[in-house]
């Protein structure tokens, strides 16, 4: 199996799902996709939690911590490390390598604001120096947030990163295609975006990059067909095709704990 690092230097972008829980994360693995990722929105969502402010830190940790006994590579979405101190960051992640996390996005934003750059590569350096083999993911927040939403500005901000030993740069609300190309040519790091219906997969590998990220819409799309299903049941129409209890379960019984004894 390739590694997480080669995968992201393949013929194809790679198509990385976030998944909210162990459920999801079984199916995406079920499905053939080589490697996972977890979603802050969904994990915080899903504990009744709004994203952002290190609320996904402790739902984070467990489901990681459980996803990397299936046979994929996962890698955790960490906010901003959930602390600001460079060290604790280094230690946060650090326990999830132990755990076989073969990587981390971390954000250089808090609040809705970002911050200095030099804040996050002191953490992106930490994690490295601690676990050089961990994919550090750098995430560069300029067009999610809209401030100093420039090229420019996204590929400073990127080089600094690069510099501090980030792996790959994450640049989410990136969509336009002059812009994604002129970032891509810009960084020598694989270039990360989110989906969007915009452009195909196949697209962005020609606009050079690299992976693809689903976010929190698998998690959004089911709370909509969970309501949606539940509709139709109300309105007397054709409810919609599912997985089999009995297929699901079977996953869950092969997953859990002493299931190999």
């Amino acid at each position: 199996m390739a590694t997480f690092l080669e995968l992201h230097h393949m013929g194809v972008p790679l198509l990385l799902p976030n998944a909210w829980d162990v459920g999801s994360a079984l199916a995406f693995a079920t499905a053939g996709f080589p490697a996972v990722a977890t979603t802050s929105f969904g994990i915080a969502a899903s504990a009744g939690l709004p994203d952002g402010g290190r609320s996904s830190k402790t739902g984070t940790a467990a489901l990681a911590a459980q996803l990397c006994r299936l046979p994929v590579h996962i890698t955790a979405d960490v906010e901003d490390g959930y602390s600001d101190d460079p060290a604790e960051v280094a230690d946060f992640v650090a326990r999830l390598a132990i755990q076989g996390v073969a990587g981390v996005n971390i954000e250089d934003s808090r609040d809705g604001h970002l911050v200095d750059p030099a804040v996050c590569a002191s953490k992106i350096a930490a994690i490295k120096a601690s676990g050089p083999g961990v994919f550090v993911n750098a995430r560069v927040d300029n067009l999610w947030f809209d401030e100093e939403a420039t090229v420019d500005a996204i590929v400073l901000r990127a080089r600094i990163y690069a510099e501090a030993g980030a792996d790959g740069i994450f640049v989410p609300g990136l969509v336009a295609p002059e812009e994604i190309l002129s970032i891509t040519e810009g960084i020598k790091l694989p270039v990360n975006v989110l989906a969007h219906p915009s452009l195909t997969v196949a697209e962005l590998g020609e606009l050079g990059v690299r992976r693809v990220s689903s976010g929190s819409l698998p998690y959004r799309t089911a709370v909509d067909a969970a309501v949606d299903s539940v509709n139709a049941l109300r309105d007397g129409k054709q409810i919609p095709v599912a997985t089999s209890y009995w297929e699901m379960q079977k996953r869950l019984q092969t997953f859990s704990p002493g299931a190999a004894d």
